[in-house]
């Protein structure tokens, strides 16, 4: 079967559309990241960079790490990006973008995002590291391809949505990373539990400014959830795309977050450049 222009789109290069690269460009262990300008601030570590390249918000960097090859790249705000990247990764490594044909053979991508948060537990400090072992998703990418959720996943969030009696119309989905992935970044530094990604930065996360939200003190319920010992710790607006779409398409997923605000404190981290540097050193040597 081959995919035709319109469903696999590429440039005039002959490159995935978005990103704007080719498979030899990327390396097989990714790091995603929202903001362009940590690319580099990554990239800044690498014993050498052999590629960069931008496309509209998706700037990659391409390099060695004490042997270890790795592409960071941004992705933007929001799972809509995330759509954008987890299918263009996949196609890079998995479709012949020649013959626009699926390998048979398949090639696992390792990814962990590497974000700022909002901490859900008051007993969390601002500046902490919030390992999530699963993403609960307030957005809706999930809902349009066949994730096969897992007995467990679909539990804990009929949980999760019994605790929070949410507005009709809103439908999370619920989605674990990796665990071998996950186990590798675990550490008496970092604080596990249960990712909320929201769909946007104010009402979606319960922030009321001119336009009030109808989820409002959404953060005080999310962080008194507790079941069977699991619990709620942060929020952030991409994961739950990155583990869904990952894991159906053979990949393994987690993310690792900075908390620069505690919700329930309502306190704000007045500067974290150093933090996330020690962070992302953290991830790479254990990547």
């Amino acid at each position: 079967m081959q995919f035709p222009a319109t469903e696999l789109v590429l440039n005039d290069k002959g490159q995935v559309y978005h990103l704007g690269m080719s498979p030899s460009e990327l390396a097989h262990k990714i790091i995603l990241v929202g903001d362009q300008d940590r690319v580099s601030l990554i990239s800044a570590f690498f014993d050498e960079i052999e590629h960069r390249s931008q496309h509209r918000e998706f700037v990659c960097h391409t390099g060695i790490y004490q042997g270890k090859r790795i592409s960071v790249l941004s992705t933007g705000i929001g799972t809509d990006n995330i759509d954008i990247c987890m299918q263009e990764l996949d196609a890079m490594v998995n479709i012949d973008l020649y013959k626009r044909e699926e390998k048979s053979e398949k090639t696992t991508l390792e990814i962990v995002r590497i974000g700022t948060c909002g901490i859900l537990q008051t007993t969390i400090p601002i500046h902490s590291y919030l390992l999530s072992t699963h993403a609960y998703g307030f957005d809706n990418v999930a809902h349009f391809y066949p994730i096969e959720f897992r007995t467990e996943e679909r539990s804990l969030c009929a949980a999760i949505d019994q605790h929070l009696a949410l507005p009709s119309g809103i439908h999370p989905y619920f989605i674990a990373a990796n665990e071998e992935l996950t186990s590798r970044f675990r550490s008496e530094d970092t604080h596990e539990g249960i990712t909320v990604t929201s769909s946007g930065f104010y009402g979606p996360q319960g922030r009321s400014l001119r336009l009030e939200s109808k989820i409002k003190d959404i953060h005080i319920k999310l962080g008194s959830f507790h079941h069977e010992g699991q619990k709620i710790v942060n929020f952030e607006m991409e994961s739950s795309a990155i583990f869904a779409l990952g894991r159906q398409l053979g990949h393994a997923c987690t993310t690792i977050c900075l908390g620069v605000a505690n919700r329930p404190n309502m306190e704000f981290s007045k500067g974290s450049e150093r933090e996330m540097r020690s962070l992302i050193e953290y991830v790479l040597q254990r990547f």
